[in-house]
């Protein structure tokens, strides 16, 4: 009974913490305009967290520095599992224009999906706030079948 409503919670008010690598914020820019009242995602009962503690998703963006390594690394182990990670935009997931042929970068890491597991990947260079919704909506999907 309690693990059901615990489910049940998880699902209709998924919290999310939103993780920074770096970059022009552009992704940033649109993820909070995902809040604002036109898009309004509080509407599905998601909620940003301060803290990755109480965090069910994660939404990482930017490309992916070698000095957010071992952050990253430790917020996504505080985050209680089951937990999701979305990858938002063209630089956290290929590390965008920074990423010269494939060749590799001294200040880059590489991809997110390099270094933690990637659940919902959302392309773009910003995604439209639709798109990054439409990805949240995924990873509410996903974690109720967790």
């Amino acid at each position: 009974m309690f693990l059901s409503l615990k489910k049940k919670a998880r699902v209709h008010s998924p919290w999310i913490y939103h993780f920074h690598t770096g970059g022009c914020n552009g992704c940033d820019i649109e993820t909070f305009a995902t809040l604002i009242p036109r898009f309004d995602i509080e509407r599905f009962g998601v909620k940003l967290v301060s803290s990755p503690r109480h965090a069910d998703i994660i939404i990482v963006n930017g490309p992916f520095t070698k000095q957010f390594v071992p952050m990253l690394l430790r917020v996504y182990n505080q985050v209680p599992n089951p937990k999701i990670v979305i990858a938002i935009g063209s630089c956290a997931l290929t590390c965008g224009v920074f990423n010269r042929n494939g060749e590799e970068n001294y200040a880059l890491a590489g991809p997110i999906e390099k270094l933690i597991p990637v659940d919902v990947c959302v392309p773009g260079c910003p995604p439209k706030p639709e798109a990054i919704i439409q990805g949240i909506m995924y990873a509410i999907q996903k974690l109720s079948s967790l």
